[in-house]
Formats: C-alpha cells, sequence, structure tokens
C-alpha cells in the first residue's frame, strides 16, 4: 500500500499543492480523499523536492488543508484500448457515456504516447475525398496530413466537422481508372477506414449533434468519439485529445486502420491550458497563455503521420475558432506554424447563406500536390486547382471595383470574371450538409463555370485538357 499524504498546504482552484512528498514523478497519477470520505482522481502537474502540485479530474469543492489525504498510485494517466472502442462514445477521462459496458481492453497504453522517429516517417501522399469541392479540388487533404480548420464564433464549423467525418474516405484503384465511372465498392478500399472525434468544451447540444449525426448516418460504426462538456472538469479538456490520439495510435499503427482524428475545439483546450497556468500562477506568454503554447500543442499535432513498415496511418484535422477572427491570434498563429496548412472559413461567404464557406483564398494545403493528378485523381485536378483559385481571385477583385466605379464601368472579360465568381459561390462553393460529391463531380463543375471565361483567359489548363473535359462537361447555368 503506497503512503497517504496529509500535508496538504493549499488549494488554488483545481490544484493541490502537497508538501513533504517523496519520489513523486510529474504526470503520475494520484488519488485524493477528502475528509467526508469522497475520492477524487488527479494528476502531477509539478514534481520537485519535498513538494508535488496536483491537478484534479474533478472539482476541488469541499477538500480542506487539514483532513484532506493524497494517494500516489506510480503510474501515469492510462486508457485500456481495443478495436471494441470503435462505436463507442465516452468522456474526457475514457469512461463509456453510451450507456454501453466498459470496454475490455487488449492492453493499457500512456495518453501521453511517444514522439515519432522523422527518420522511420513516410511523406503523405494518398488523396482522401471529403465530398467537399473546396477542400478536394482546392485544398486536397493527403493521407497523413495535419490540416486545421480555421473558424470564428458563430460559424459552422462543428457541421463542417460532422460532415468530414461521416464522408471521408480513400478512392478505390478502380474508381481512379474509371475517373468515377465505376460504382464505389467498400470491399476494394486500400485498407480499413476508421474516424477517431474528439470534441473539447463543447456544449450538450453540440454533444448530442455530434452523436445524432454519427448515429443517423451508419458512420458511428467505424468511429470512436470523446466527448468533453464545457461544465466537465478542466483537466479532462487537456486529457481529452490526447485520448483521442492514444485510440487512434493503436487502431492506426497496431491494427493497420487508416484513421482521421478530428479534434475540435482546440481553442477550448488553449483556454483550459491557460486556467491551469494562471493557477500556478506562472508567468504568461502572449495574451496570457503559457509560454510552452507552442511546445504543448506541438505534442498533440505532431501525432500524425505514417510511419514505415506500418499499414496504418493518421490523419488529424483540428478545428479552431479564432477569437475576434483574427488569424495573428496566438492560437491560429503557432498552429499555423505546426501544421501543414489550413482550411479557412470566411463569415461574409457565412452571411450569403453558403455552405460550407470554405474560402479558397487564405486555405492552404501543403502536401496537396503528392495527392493530386494522374494516378492518384485525375490529369487536370492540379491545373484546375490553380485555375479556378486565380479565376475567383480575380473576380473578387473585379466585384469590388465595381462596387466602387460602377458594373457600367467594366469591360466584357472584368463581366466575364463577375460572373464566373457568382457562378463560383453558388454551385462549387455552396453544398448542402448530404452533399458527398466525388472528386470527379467537383472537377467537372468547375469545368462547367471555365465556360464563362474567354479560352483565352484560361492559362493554368493545358489545351489539351479543355479539348477533353471542357466540352464534355454539362452545363449546370
Amino acid at each position: 500500500m503506497s503512503t497517504a499524504y496529509k500535508t496538504v498546504r493549499d488549494i488554488t482552484g483545481p490544484l493541490l499543492m502537497v508538501e513533504g512528498v517523496e519520489g513523486v514523478t510529474y504526470d503520475e497519477l494520484c488519488e485524493v480523499e477528502l475528509v467526508n470520505g469522497d475520492r477524487r482522481l488527479g494528476k502531477v502537474l509539478e514534481a520537485r523536492e519535498g513538494l508535488a502540485v496536483i491537478q484534479l479530474f474533478e472539482s476541488t469543492q469541499g477538500a480542506s488543508t487539514a483532513g484532506t489525504k493524497v494517494r500516489f498510485l506510480g503510474r501515469t494517466f492510462e486508457i485500456g484500448v481495443s478495436e471494441d472502442m470503435l462505436g463507442r462514445m465516452f468522456n474526457g477521462s475514457g469512461h463509456p457515456i453510451d450507456g454501453g459496458p466498459a470496454v475490455i481492453p487488449e492492453k493499457k497504453l500512456d495518453i501521453n504516447g511517444a514522439p515519432i522517429n522523422p527518420f522511420s516517417r513516410e511523406f503523405p501522399e494518398d488523396f482522401i475525398q471529403t465530398g467537399i469541392s473546396t477542400i478536394d479540388v482546392l485544398n486536397t487533404l493527403v493521407r497523413g496530413q495535419k490540416l486545421p480548420i480555421f473558424s470564428g464564433a458563430g460559424l459552422p464549423h462543428s457541421q463542417l466537422a460532422a460532415q468530414i467525418a461521416r464522408q471521408a474516405r480513400v478512392l478505390t484503384s478502380e474508381e481512379v481508372e474509371t475517373e468515377g465511372e465505376a460504382e464505389y465498392d467498400p470491399s476494394k478500399e486500400k485498407g480499413k477506414f476508421a474516424v477517431v472525434f474528439g470534441a473539447m468544451g463543447v456544449t450538450f447540444e453540440e454533444a448530442q449533434y455530434f452523436k445524432q449525426e454519427f448515429e443517423k448516418t451508419g458512420a458511428l460504426s467505424r468511429a470512436v468519439l470523446f466527448i468533453n462538456t464545457a461544465d466537465n472538469p478542466v483537466v479532462e479538456r487537456i486529457a481529452t485529445p490526447r485520448l483521442a490520439l492514444t485510440a487512434a495510435e493503436y487502431l492506426a499503427y497496431e491494427k493497420g486502420y487508416h484513421v482521421t482524428v478530428i479534434l475540435t475545439d482546440m481553442t477550448n483546450y488553449c483556454e483550459a491550458l491557460r486556467e491551469v497556468s494562471a493557477a500556478r500562477k506562472e508567468v504568461p506568454g502572449r495574451r496570457g497563455y503559457p509560454g510552452y503554447l507552442y511546445t504543448d500543442l506541438a505534442t498533440i499535432y505532431e501525432r500524425a503521420g505514417r510511419i514505415r513498415g506500418k499499414e496504418g496511418s493518421i490523419t488529424q484535422i483540428p478545428i479552431l475558432t479564432m477569437p475576434e477572427d483574427d488569424v495573428t491570434h496566438p492560437i491560429p498563429d503557432l498552429t499555423g506554424y505546426i501544421t501543414e496548412g489550413q482550411i479557412r472559413l470566411d463569415r461574409g461567404l457565412h452571411q450569403k447563406g453558403i455552405f460550407p464557406p470554405v474560402i479558397p483564398m487564405g486555405s492552404l494545403s501543403r502536401l496537396k500536390g503528392k495527392a493530386q493528378g494522374e494516378g492518384v485523381t485525375r490529369g487536370d485536378h492540379s491545373s484546375m486547382d490553380a485555375q479556378l483559385t486565380a479565376a475567383y481571385a480575380r473576380g473578387v477583385e473585379v466585384r469590388e471595383l465595381a462596387v466602387i466605379l460602377g458594373e457600367s464601368s467594366l469591360n466584357d472579360t472584368d463581366k466575364a470574371y463577375l460572373k464566373f465568381a457568382d457562378r463560383f459561390e453558388k454551385e462549387f462553393i455552396r453544398q448542402s450538409e448530404g452533399d458527398n460529391r466525388s472528386i470527379f463531380e467537383s472537377l467537372s463543375i468547375g469545368w462547367d463555370l471555365l465556360k464563362e471565361l474567354p479560352k483565352g483567359e484560361l492559362k493554368r489548363v493545358k489545351p489539351e485538357q479543355i479539348e477533353k473535359y471542357m466540352t464534355s462537361a454539362p452545363s449546370n447555368a
């Protein structure tokens, strides 16, 4: 039996300071017994000679410096993992909250994981189809990539996250060879596919929405959900993404699954870090966030990728809401340094009633070149990406010019770009939440939109591609 310490010196917010401890290690779990007999779990945030700082997984309400016992358990926070986790929903402590029985684990893993040796990483290159045109064509998601979504308060990032979780998959070789004419056959997919969904600090309504979306579409059978609501303890919010990634690593690297991990909302996670940092009286960094925010985020984001010799992979899509839509805020700023691009949601498109409001300008997938082209999607994919983005950017410029000078001042080419931009938003960007377009459908819509422009303006697509695809593209005008 381990020693029970009765030397609690101070209680500050979710933290307990315990004096006179020996042999305590960082991140070690402990059990706190209150005067009334209640037992609560906590972990060591700081350990130095004779002193340990403990954060409880529950409220410190009822705890007192006199009579409270602390017993250190000699192990870190672990989660029991098994393939039986698929189809289940857990809280931020890893306990089932779907009414089902506890999962019988095949093994227990430390939720902090281990860094991936850069030498053993394989370069991400397989195309993941999300069914969303602005992502698939313009900001292609690659298997093994970490591609965040930058959103803002009130924007529909939850709906977009649920749609990606439901629809994300890899094309079969038959679909690529026949350019989408072959019927999708799940049995011919390259490996097994799974989704791990981690929600931090969400409302009860959002938690119910995610659960219902997975259930009604049948996607729950291939998904693992970790839900931390706003009324749950702060320490659970910090543990939730690590629980999700530990489950994903097990499924990917030990069971051969290709896992897409969606984490929402990373802003709530960072706010939890700031709260704990303030309780520890640490010297604050930018906007009050801890100085180690970059390092802490990296320990989460860098747990995505492909490992040489391992069949599975982890693709990560963290979602964050930018306070005041400020992309220079520390959270999106540091996230952009660590990850490989970003999907940017635009408030202007949202106010026009366009879903999903993904803006091509400001969005970027740095690895998309490896997942575009012959043998992966289609030969015209990369050219269409460049042409559509350039044409829309020019159309937006013309629209702003028309507001100042009037549409009558525009020449015929400018008017063509203006019409293109309007149709691009209404037909290419706009989709319903249940609209699951193949990459070939999205490219076909793009070619139809380019008919609005004079052929002399199509400088980023090859003449043979214009001849092959533009004439066959169905007209949606």
